[in-house]
């Protein structure tokens, strides 16, 4: 099997609710060590959102596996000790305090690499450090809204909020990928690093194309449901018995074999209204009117077999439940068991596979379980140059 090759990395992470504990979790993954600074008595406070998972929130039981656990009061200047100590025998510093409090603390980037140039230093905000928002609290819903991404989702009539937390999940992943980009700097320099990733400039990555639709189109893209806004037919259309079949023509070779060969209207493919992408799009009810007729005349297997045959991308609509039980992620062994403080819980392997490697699925932290092992490692370690952090030589 091979190594991991985070192993050997230790990183600190004065980190809560969802983005810095997806960038951390995902450097866990890859065999880095994690020690997770929480709070006192209540620790991070995505441990109560909720209770569903055997009394565990379901938000920390995704986050935070692999990951060791030491409550500090980071205002009390025993415990803040403690936690300059564990900086200074680290590789990486990871932080998404409110706006100023690192500051406040006298943990900013440059007062770091002054004394630890190795340090690859990450901080996480809501909107990045100047500007008018720069104080502000963020979180996933309001910089859903303040990107445009909520303008987007939903209906005609009605905005939504996407499902899952966009904002938190773009912004860890930028971090997590920053992380990797200093470690990998570090390797060719001998120096780390300091940077910063912002939650509305991670989403605002992912809204390029709408803000290239507006910018140079003049329209938004129009909220379309479960549809696309700019491609056609894309979306959600019913079979006889009621089962809704999801489709997705990406270009005019598939839209010819989607007339001839799943329709079997040919004549379609050249209807001058129907005839490009962005044709289709604009006569979308004369469109949707044409599949709803032959679609409805199917069962949804025959629907089924004649999409695979013509090769057109499509699904059924799965709820949460299925998902986890869906036999692509059966075939493929996805699933492992990870040890908690309410026993074992199933969970998804990381989606990067690698021949030969298997990642790291360790233990949920219970809050402060593993605060005498580190202290009694910074006790043992009392005078050493740590994991990277501080300058050799």
């Amino acid at each position: 099997m091979l190594p991991l090759p985070l192993d050997g990395i230790t990183v600190v992470a004065l980190e809560q609710a969802v983005a810095a504990p997806f960038a951390t979790r995902q450097l866990a993954d890859l065999g880095a060590r994690v020690i997770k600074v929480e709070r006192p008595g209540t620790g991070d406070f995505a441990r109560g959102y909720d209770e569903t998972v055997r009394g565990m929130s379901s938000h920390f039981v995704w986050l935070n596996r692999n990951k060791e656990s030491i409550a500090l009061d980071v205002k009390n200047p025993g415990d803040a000790a403690v936690l300059r100590r564990l900086i200074a025998r680290a590789d990486v510093f990871v932080q998404n305090l409110a706006p100023g409090a690192v500051d406040r603390l006298g943990l900013s980037g440059g007062e770091l690499l002054a004394a630890h140039p190795r340090l690859v230093v990450c901080g996480i905000s809501g909107y990045g450090t100047g500007g008018p928002y720069e104080q502000e609290k963020a979180y996933d819903l309001l910089v859903q809204c303040e990107a445009g991404a909520m303008s987007l989702t939903g209906t005609e009539r009605e905005p939504a909020k996407i499902g899952i937390p966009v904002a938190d999940i773009a912004a860890g992943t930028y971090a997590y990928s920053g992380i990797l980009t200093a470690l990998y700097e570090r390797e060719r320099t001998g120096r780390g690093g300091a940077f910063e990733v912002s939650m509305l400039e991670a989403l605002g990555e992912w809204m390029g194309y709408p803000a290239y639709f507006t910018g140079y189109g003049g329209t938004t893209p129009p909220r379309s449901g479960a549809e696309h806004a700019a491609i056609a037919p894309y979306g959600p259309y019913p079979a006889a018995d009621g089962t809704r079949i999801f489709l997705g023509v990406q270009n005019e070779r598939e839209w010819r074999a989607f007339c001839g060969e799943v329709l079997r209207r040919p004549e379609l493919a050249t209807d001058p209204r129907f005839a490009r992408n962005s044709a289709r799009v604009a006569n979308r009810a004369a469109l949707r009117e044409r599949i709803e007729a032959r679609f409805g005349a199917l069962p949804a297997e025959e629907i089924e077999r004649r999409l695979a045959g013509a090769r057109i991308a499509h699904g059924r609509l799965r709820d949460v439940a299925e998902f986890t039980d869906h036999p692509q992620l059966a075939a493929r062994d996805r699933w492992r068991t990870v040890d908690s403080p309410v026993g074992p819980l199933r969970a998804l392997l990381p989606p990067v596979t690698v021949a030969g490697r298997e990642p790291r699925m360790d233990r949920i932290p219970a809050l402060d379980e593993d605060r005498e092992r580190i202290l009694a490692e910074l006790d043992d370690t009392a005078g050493e140059t740590g994991g990277g952090a501080t300058e050799k030589g």
